[in-house]
């Protein structure tokens, strides 16, 4: 058993594709290669992206600084895309924000919800991150209004921790 999962300062862990339990739905380590789909599929979901308030900067984002995003040092967040195929549909991460704790996001693309290509590729991380990283705690932040992320973070076994003004914290136990 490692002593301490947790990368080296501004190192990210190399991740291995990942299935999901969807036939053909996959999790890749997104890199600077990926900054072309990811632009264009922001570029399509740029309304249900800003909806609830998250992810203005990624919503507004250039192509150019998603690439110079994967230029700068890697730092420890787990960057994953949600690939059917060659087909970019989302991104699920995970942000250590302490040892062996951390946090969950996720977005998808529009044209992608209500499939449950999401509640799999955070399943999927998560049990990577259960078997190599050894958490001892996941967190995810959801605004209220966003009942489809709320039933999201149920479905995955959090429970809610704290309500805040413009959002609610989630907690997972491992």
């Amino acid at each position: 058993m490692i002593d301490d999962p947790q990368p080296a300062q501004g190192e990210r862990p190399l991740v291995p594709d990942l299935p999901t339990g969807i036939p053909g739905v996959e999790l890749r380590q997104l890199s600077s290669r990926d900054a072309p789909a990811l632009f264009n599929l922001v570029a399509r979901s740029r309304a249900h992206l800003t909806q609830f308030g998250d992810y203005a900067e990624l919503a507004t984002a250039t192509l150019a600084e998603l690439q110079a995003g994967f230029s700068e040092p890697p730092g420890p967040n787990l960057r994953m895309g949600i690939w059917r195929g060659q087909e970019l549909m989302g991104e699920v991460d995970l942000n250590p924000v302490a040892p062996r704790t951390y946090v969950l996001g996720y977005w998808i693309g529009a044209e992608y919800t209500g499939h449950g290509y999401m509640t799999a590729a955070c399943q999927a991380l998560m049990d990577y991150a259960r078997r190599e990283l050894h958490p001892v705690e996941f967190w995810a932040g959801v605004r209220q209004a966003n009942r489809k992320s709320v039933a999201l973070v149920e479905r995955l076994g959090f429970s809610l921790f704290e309500e805040l003004p413009t959002h609610n914290r989630y907690r997972l136990q491992c």
